[in-house]
This record gives structure tokens, C-alpha cells and sequence, in this order.
């Protein structure tokens, strides 16, 4: 298989068309000044050995960096204050309106970042899992 090289007018072309990250593996190889540019540039470089085979991707996983792990003393303006609904009684509920009710608290809680379908497939499993159906 032919290798693809990427020089710094290539990187630059990337960036232009939007590109967030390259991969770089035994067929990719950029030049010293290319790779200095996609730095410059924000371009992300990945390679092959990066992501162990046994870590799959989660892509409705967002990052959220826990309020601990921030250093003393430091300020954290960028999070939101976690809220903290009250319980549901499923004896009161319909297992519809407790569906429908979860789905909204995760939707305000993650926003458009989770797979709808996804998020009621497993919604779904777990009222299963507690008894309602």
C-alpha cells in the first residue's frame, strides 16, 4: 500500500476544510514542519497504538470532570450545580410517565449529547431490570 505524506500547505488545507485530527499510522506519515503546524493549528494527532483494541468508543459518553479532581482552592465556573430531583414513587406512575419522566431528567441533565434511541433502549432495560414494565 502506497504511504501518504502531509506536509505543512497539506496540514494547512485540513485545518481550512475544518479537520479536528489525523491519524498516523505505518501509511500516514507527516513531515517534521507538518506536524509542528497541526500543533499550531489544534489538529489533533492520533496513532494506531493510542487506543488499546479493547477500549471501544462511547461516543454518547461526555467527559465530565468530576468537582474533586480540581485542585484546592480553585473555582469551578464552568459546571453546572448537579440537581438532585425527587424521588419517584412507581406505585403512582405509569410506567409510560416514569419512562417519560427519566428521559427528560437525563436529557436536562446531558443535554443533545446522548443517542435518543439509545438513551430509551436502555431506560427501557433498566425499568425493566426494577420490576416495571
Amino acid at each position: 500500500m502506497p504511504k501518504t505524506f502531509y506536509t505543512e500547505r497539506d496540514i494547512e488545507d485540513l485545518a481550512k476544510r475544518g479537520v479536528l485530527s489525523l491519524v498516523e499510522d505505518d501509511d500516514v506519515v507527516l513531515t517534521d514542519i507538518a506536524r509542528d503546524k497541526a500543533i499550531r493549528l489544534g489538529i489533533e494527532i492520533l496513532r494506531d497504538h493510542d487506543k488499546p483494541p479493547s477500549a471501544p468508543e462511547r461516543p454518547y459518553i461526555t467527559k465530565i470532570v468530576s468537582p474533586s479532581a480540581s485542585s484546592p482552592g480553585q473555582a469551578i465556573s464552568n459546571q453546572a450545580s448537579p440537581t438532585i430531583a425527587p424521588p419517584i414513587s412507581s406505585s403512582t406512575v405509569s410506567s409510560d410517565d416514569l419512562h417519560k419522566q427519566v428521559r427528560a431528567a437525563v436529557v436536562a441533565r446531558l443535554g443533545d449529547s446522548v443517542d435518543q434511541k439509545l438513551l430509551d433502549t436502555i431506560i427501557s432495560r433498566v425499568l425493566q431490570n426494577v420490576g416495571n414494565k
